[in-house]
């Protein structure tokens, strides 16, 4: 199996985490985003789609990051997206809300115009697409604190699964914003448990570098 993907990608590093956690022979194949790779003739001859991650497997290829996720734990038999068909739904119910409601108000709106995304808006559709976001964030971050990670460690229980992965890689955009996670003390400690796996650190090591070069030249 090869995997296309960049760890600067949002969607790229969910899975990454995954294959480190799991120890899956996958091949890593960097699609380099900041130098145009997605674009080149010769991926989007693979990909038309021009976005990553996207999973090639013989001759079975797939694309987006949830459905890359599922076909990676079905096929490992992973824990991380349960047999049972009670908890499949509801560790896709946790996944569809990050890419839905959190990752519309949280991720689109309060962190990506920190990086110029979405394209050529002003300045001042930028504020006030930040604000707006600001605004009605808190609304989902309440969710993911005081209900879905409530009196448990995980997002869906006590075992890690795919919407930890993904989730995390949502909220950890909170960087780009310099976002204050204090009042959400059971996020805080979420993504103290996810930060502590072995898998985070090679896998989050380019964002890490990203923000810290971020918060270098606004200091400056």
């Amino acid at each position: 199996m090869k995997l296309y993907c960049d760890p600067i990608s949002t969607t790229s590093r969910p899975v990454l985490m995954f294959i480190a956690d799991q120890g899956l022979d996958v091949e890593i194949v960097k699609v380099d985003l900041m130098a145009g790779g997605h674009q080149d003739p010769e991926y989007l001859a693979l990909n038309p789609n021009g976005i990553v991650p996207f999973l090639v497997d013989g001759d079975f290829r797939l694309g987006e990051s949830i459905a890359i996720l599922k076909y990676l734990a079905i096929r490992a038999h992973s824990t991380a997206y349960p047999e049972s068909l009670k908890g499949q739904m509801k560790v896709d119910e946790a996944l569809s809300w990050f890419a839905t409601q959190f990752h519309e108000t949280f991720c689109v709106m309060v962190c990506y115009p920190h990086i110029g995304v979405p394209h050529d808006m002003t300045p001042g559709q930028y504020a006030d697409l930040m604000a707006y976001g600001r605004e009605h964030c808190p609304r989902w971050l309440t969710v993911l604190d005081r209900s879905m990670l409530a009196g448990q460690p995980y997002v869906c229980g006590d075992q890690v699964t795919l919407a930890d992965y993904l989730g995390l890689s949502f909220v950890l955009l909170g960087g780009l914003a310099n976002y204050d996670f204090s009042p959400y003390p059971n996020i805080q400690a979420w993504i103290a448990r996810m930060q502590a796996r072995p898998s985070y650190v090679p896998t989050y090591a380019a964002f890490d570098t990203m923000l810290a070069y971020m918060r270098q030249q606004k200091a400056a």
